[in-house]
This record gives structure tokens, sequence and C-alpha cells, in this order.
């Protein structure tokens, strides 16, 4: 059955008000743009990293967990990791090099979110020559030696300071800010395709409604 036949049964089940800003919101979200997490463990930057991405409008997120879990904190997350795709990826021994295969598999250019001999500065970074998977790495040693050895590109934000380094969660939302400006100035075909919409909407309701699960249950019995 037709995802977008399921969507407007469940639409019926929230406030018009909701729908609109689904409808108003969706038209603004992106997968050009993805945002890979390696081994954070400090709930309140795993969190702030998953506002950032609903803030500026960027669908999906990648978990990688070889040694940490990974946790949110309700306080800083602010409910806003249930808009958002998120992909954990667990199961394997190394989950770095799997999931970046897979990334790169579907389009991706793998950009490494740390300074490098071969980096290029925030402002100079060209959205135009394809998808963009931003990899930030955990919180003490920055991303694995897999994660860099497997980077096609490296990304740095200018500094001028004598700190050297920004924090992960501020790294995160200084990148997607500039980054989700620009690509909205562009002339890149960046919005989601139909059928990714009626996904993400599916997502979406399913989160605002209670005993969903039950009422697919019997919108799909009366299919």
């Amino acid at each position: 059955m037709e995802i977008s036949k399921i969507n407007n049964q469940l639409k019926e089940f929230i406030s018009e008000n909701r729908e609109q800003l689904f409808q108003n919101k969706i038209k603004e979200r992106t997968e050009y743009i993805t945002v890979v997490l390696e081994d954070l463990y400090q709930k309140h930057n795993s969190s702030a990293v998953l506002r950032s991405c609903d803030c500026f409008g960027i669908q999906n997120v990648h978990i990688i967990e070889n040694k940490n879990t990974f946790q949110t904190s309700k306080e800083v997350d602010m409910g806003s990791s249930k808009w958002l795709s998120i992909n954990q990826h667990n199961s394997n021994q190394d989950n770095t090099t799997n999931t970046i295969i897979k990334l790169k598999e579907q389009g991706y250019r793998i950009i490494a979110t740390t300074p490098h001999s071969n980096d290029v500065a925030l402002e100079d970074f060209d959205l135009t020559k394809g998808k963009t998977a931003l990899l930030f790495g955990t919180e003490l040693t920055g991303l694995s030696d897999k994660a860099m050895n497997l980077a096609d590109e490296f990304l740095k934000i200018p500094m001028y300071g004598f700190t050297e380094s920004l924090n992960i969660s501020v790294s995160a939302a200084i990148i997607l800010h500039f980054l989700s400006l620009k690509l909205r100035n562009s002339n890149i075909n960046w919005k989601l395709n139909n059928i990714r919409k009626q996904e993400v909407l599916f997502e979406w309701y399913n989160s605002s409604i209670k005993d969903s699960n039950k009422i697919i249950e019997k919108i799909l019995l009366n299919f």
C-alpha cells in the first residue's frame, strides 16, 4: 500500500495547526547534507547536535557506536530527536567502516570535520560537488584513524584565538548553519523527493499520535 494513503488517514488524528506545521516543515527538510556522529559519549553534546540538525532542516543523522553508547538529555534535546531520522550503527565490530561504505554507496562525499594538511576552510567548501556526509568525532580524541583514512575531504572552521578547537556541539552548529544557508541560496536540488517526504511525514505522524500503532493496524485492515 502507498504510504501516502496511510498518511491521509493518520492526519485525521492530529490538529489542523499541527498538520499545517508538518506541511510547512517538510518543505525545508534535506538529505543532501547528513550528519555522522562517531562514538560521542556526553549526553549534552549528543543532544545539542541533534537539536542543531533539526533547527537547520537536516533530516538524517547516523550514529556510530563502537565504544560508547549514544545517549541524549531531554533537557537539551527538547524533543528534537523525534523529528529526525536517526540511524544507529552498532551491530558490527567495525561500525565506522561499514557506515562510511554504505554512505559512499548512497553517493555521499565523506567529509571529516577536523583540521588536516589537505583541509578546506568552511567558507570555501563546495557543496555543488555532491551530497555531503559530515563526520564528527568523539569529544576527547576526535575522529578515529579509520574515519580519517576513509574520508574524501577535510573541513575546518577558521579560528583566530589562542584556543585551537571548539566543543563538538558548537562546531556542528556553526557548520550546519553556514552550509544550510549556503545550500538554500544555491541552485542545488536539495529538497526531499515526494516518496521520502511521505516516509518522513509518516514518522512525524507516528511520533505525534497516541497509540499510533493500533491506529495504523486498523487502517491497514480497512484497505
